[in-house]
């Protein structure tokens, strides 16, 4: 199996070879400007070939392009108006269907690109040399330059490991160029035998995760340091939005960043957290695509704080780049991770199969079944459901010989029989060794 990583490269270079980088990054943000406002005037286009007759020649001559760099922004911004057009479709939906009355602008105006960011193609813009240097394109022609990085990522580099596109972005509070690499890196296929332990995941706001194997080991990680730290955040963000100068516009932006990078640093430690203590295991992860849209009632302006906070912290709920973390780092630890339904994990009694929602008195945190009585905590119960559903997973994979790494919901028969042999499990873990 291939999988790919994001390197960050941080490269050595001196004042003179950071003024050609300068000039290269600054120039490309130009031309994605100025391809943005030819793409609104011919109608918010998406077409490349439409843009590039418009653009291509400007490119090159004005802001002195390369042509593989001139070629790339316009695909880039094609590709971003092509994002804005799928937006505003989802969002004419939902004005038609009354989830919302609110209209989307991003068509507005002319799409603005304000970061110091572009993107290298390997053998056209970017090549490796053989004296573990790194050659980069710039106006005035290519630039070779060490750098560093995690040693891990640095030997797959040196053992010639398959890499693709790569961008090249300025962090402006060190002054400093890093260069994001893709990698492939070839694993072997994984097989049932490789994965004899499954467990159940269960993510969530006042436990990030709570996590079960077979043996009934379970794992609780809780949210109450994260979430005061995001609400602290959220408090500074709003009075800096309320004083709405450009001072505290610029710090609005830092603060905005600064958060980004705690949320991505503990989902990090998180992920990591999982599969250093199940090692070699099979995760099974609830599928929680379109969870909002299914949970989130209409806006009120006449809510409570307590509801407005509620709301806050669910908008801002990160389960995706959890779930994706420990997606893409399972495999370079002898793990997997697959989803599962996510439906009635939290209201099925593992122990009897009795589903109901007042097996969750007053929708709390504890878990009392109405027919057999068993007990427990509302999040471990949803991380055993959801660790039986994964070994039926394994099961049809040692069958079949085929691993589903997430449920089929295109077919309503299929899901109701799949919710059907779920109704059937059962949960003894005195029987395990």
């Amino acid at each position: 199996m291939k999988i790919t990583l994001s390197a960050k490269l941080k490269l050595r270079h001196t004042p003179e070879q950071k003024t050609a980088l300068d000039a290269v990054t600054l120039a490309y943000r130009d031309g994605l400007n100025f391809a943005s406002q030819t793409a609104f005037d011919l109608g918010k286009t998406t077409s490349v070939p439409k843009l590039h007759k418009e653009t291509y020649g400007v490119l090159r001559v004005r802001f002195g392009l390369g042509a593989q760099l001139a070629c790339t922004a316009e695909r880039q911004v094609t590709a971003a108006y092509k994002t804005q057009w799928t937006k505003a479709k989802q969002n004419q939906k939902a004005r038609e269907s009354g989830r919302t009355k609110r209209r989307y602008k991003g068509l507005d105006n002319p799409m603005k690109f304000v970061s110091r960011t572009l993107e290298y193609q390997h053998g056209r813009d970017y090549s490796w040399k053989k004296d573990g240097k790194v050659s980069v394109g710039t106006l005035d022609g290519r630039l070779q330059l060490e750098f560093d990085g995690y040693q891990k990522h640095l030997d797959y580099i040196t053992q010639g490991a398959e890499t693709g596109a790569a961008k090249l972005y300025y962090q402006k509070s060190k002054k400093q160029y890093f260069l994001i690499v893709a990698l492939s890196i070839e694993l072997p296929d994984p097989v049932p035998a490789d994965h004899k332990s499954v467990v159940g995941v269960d993510v969530g706001q006042r436990y990030h995760f709570v996590a079960t194997d077979m043996d009934g080991q379970s794992l609780f990680e809780k949210g109450a340091a994260v979430r005061q730290q995001k609400d602290q955040f959220a408090r500074t963000k709003k009075s800096l939005q309320r004083k709405g100068t450009r001072s505290a516009t610029r710090r609005l932006v830092a603060i905005g960043s600064r958060e980004t990078r705690f949320v991505a640093d503990r989902n990090h430690v998180l992920s990591k957290m999982l599969l250093t203590r199940f090692p070699g295991s099979i995760f099974g992860l609830e599928d929680l695509t379109n969870i909002r849209d299914r949970t989130e009632g209409r806006s009120n302006p006449n809510a409570s704080k307590k509801t407005k906070r509620a709301k806050r912290r669910r908008s801002q709920w990160s389960f995706a780049e959890l779930q994706f973390n420990l997606a893409y780092k399972a495999p370079l630890f002898g793990s997997l991770a697959v989803k599962v339904d996510a439906h009635y994990t939290s209201q099925a009694c593992p122990k009897c199969g009795h589903t109901s929602k007042g097996n969750r008195p007053d929708a709390g945190l504890m878990f009392d079944c109405e027919v057999c009585g068993h007990k427990g905590h509302a999040d471990r119960v949803a991380s055993v459901n959801i660790a039986l559903r994964t070994l039926l997973v394994r099961q049809d994979w040692m069958s079949t010989g085929a691993l589903s790494m997430r449920p089929d919901v295109s077919d309503v028969e299929v899901k109701a029989a799949r919710l059907s042999r779920y109704a059937e499990l059962r949960w003894n873990p005195d029987t395990n060794p």
